[in-house]
């Protein structure tokens, strides 16, 4: 893999969630590159660890990482779509307390913990890139179903939005990008019907990777999928 341009080199890179299918890409490919100095790791197994679902956890390991940086490449590669218990909704009626709290918390309110404790430890040219999905958009959404992912995503789109206008006051080079990867080959993906095309998650990596490299600061707070594509709010 080619270096991240935009990053120079000896740049360093800290990816949450890196125990996932994507998470696990991204550091490979990291690792790969030349002008990468410094991969590092967060995800409920690491040490420090770092639950989202756990908000002491989050401020404890950037803490626990303040040393390091600055960061040029954060990466935030998780997400919740279903577990034992959890389903997506295909109605209204399907709608509980205990599964919107459930997903809302590692995919919006989590995530908006991570930007208020990692963002001090972006570079000022540096960017910070979290996994959205193009179902959270509003203007996109035509099939109906899926409440509580659709809205945990479109939420944190607007966390993602706000926090890149407050950051670019003090850090106008600065990209923070929402990314919408696709299908990929994943726990994730693989009950759905969708799973038949997906794409395996080192090219998706690539492919997000690419994105981020080609942005500039005028796209921070943007929603882009992994081809590049400007995706609707």
């Amino acid at each position: 893999m080619p270096a991240l341009q935009s990053f120079g080199t000896d740049y360093r890179a800290l990816v949450i969630g890196s125990t996932g299918a994507l998470g696990r890409a991204f550091c490979a490919q990291l690792r790969a590159d030349p002008g990468c100095a410094l991969v590092t790791e967060l995800s409920r197994q690491s040490t420090p660890a770092l639950d989202l679902a756990d908000p002491p956890s989050i401020a404890a390991a950037a803490q626990a990482l303040a040393g390091q940086g600055p960061y040029q490449l954060i990466l935030l590669a998780t997400g919740l779509l279903h577990a034992p218990g959890l389903a997506p909704e295909k109605s209204m009626s399907a709608i509980e307390a205990d599964a919107l709290q459930r997903v809302f918390q590692v995919n919006s309110l989590g995530p908006a913990l991570v930007m208020r404790h990692f963002l001090p430890l972006l570079d000022a040219r540096g960017a910070l890139a979290v996994l959205s999905a193009k179902v959270g958009s509003i203007e996109d959404n035509r099939l109906g179903g899926w409440y509580a992912y659709r809205a945990s995503k479109a939420a944190l789109n607007m966390l993602l939005k706000t926090a890149a206008i407050e950051h670019a006051r003090q850090h106008p080079q600065a990209r923070l990008l929402s990314l919408h990867p696709g299908t990929v080959i994943s726990p994730l993906s693989q009950p759905f019907r969708g799973a038949a095309k997906a794409r395996p998650a080192a090219q998706a990596a690539a492919e997000l990777l690419r994105v981020v490299d080609n942005s500039t600061a005028a796209d921070s707070g943007g929603f882009f999928a992994y081809n590049g594509e400007r995706l609707p709010w």
